[in-house]
């Protein structure tokens, strides 16, 4: 069985630790300064999503197939019950994780992604990420005058290049993707068009919405409280889809309140 790949911050500490998983084509390092400022007053693990980072790439991509993942990944390291938190897909795999195991689930953090299922939106990007040809390619920097061509947002180019690195070969080295572009790109509409199972988890659930992103409407609270019937919404002043990046200081302090630390 394979271990999802994760770093862990403040290992010592014996509070109940805090599970961090980033959403899509991101990677446990978007969430370093955050794990940082927690891991001094609880555990936190910041992990790789299976298909992401160095976790394991697998030709299965489901809701099922993630909180699985996060089971394994608990029971791999003994951990009986934790704080899960989880961002856009990562939402999507805590959510599911808390419905299939909530004996499992302290407390359930949400951000800016509910239950439902979303019309497919990342076909631009998906296709600007197959446009790169790594056999002509030779730097950072042409990767990104590629992605340029399809992508406007300076910060969208940023974030997708954090995600390459210099793949060595025996008689060559090329740059290459971390995540498994191919079964993200086919698998695709299994884990962003579809809604989690159907199913309810009881325990203390926060939802953090951006201000400027749409991904949490008004009207989406009635139906994710048949599911999660203890949510709590929250929206992060100055924030967009990357809550945690936007507006740092106030999403650790509503993080905090939350869990009581």
């Amino acid at each position: 069985m394979q271990i999802l790949h994760s770093k862990i911050f403040g290992e010592n500490l014996s509070s109940t630790p805090l599970l961090v998983f980033h959403g899509l084509f991101g990677m446990l390092d978007n969430w370093g300064s955050f794990g940082k400022e927690l891991g001094e007053i609880l555990p936190v693990h910041l992990i790789d999503l299976r298909n992401h980072g160095r976790s394991f790439h697998s030709e299965n991509m489901s809701h099922d197939d993630l909180a699985d993942d996060i089971a394994n990944y608990m029971n791999h390291y003994g951990i009986e019950k934790a704080h899960v938190l989880g961002h856009s897909l990562g939402g999507k795999a805590v959510m599911q994780f808390a419905i299939k195991y909530p004996e499992k689930v302290e407390k359930l953090i949400v951000v800016d992604i509910t239950p439902k299922a979303y019309p497919p939106h990342h076909q631009g990007i998906i296709k600007a990420l197959e446009t790169v040809n790594f056999d002509e390619v030779k730097s950072r920097g042409e990767v990104e005058n590629v992605l340029s061509q399809y992508i406007p947002e300076k910060s969208t180019i940023q974030f997708l290049a954090k995600n390459l690195y210099w793949e060595e070969n025996s008689d060559s080295k090329k740059l290459n993707w971390r995540f498994n572009l191919k079964t993200l790109a086919e698998k695709y509409n299994q884990f962003v068009s579809n809604a989690i199972k159907f199913g309810v988890f009881d325990g203390e659930t926060l939802f953090i919405a951006g201000e400027k992103s749409n991904y949490i409407l008004p009207q989406d609270e009635f139906s994710t409280r048949q599911q999660f019937p203890k949510a709590q919404f929250v929206k992060i002043k100055n924030a967009a889809h990357w809550v945690q990046a936007d507006n740092p200081l106030e999403f650790s302090k509503v993080i905090k309140e939350f869990l009581g630390i």
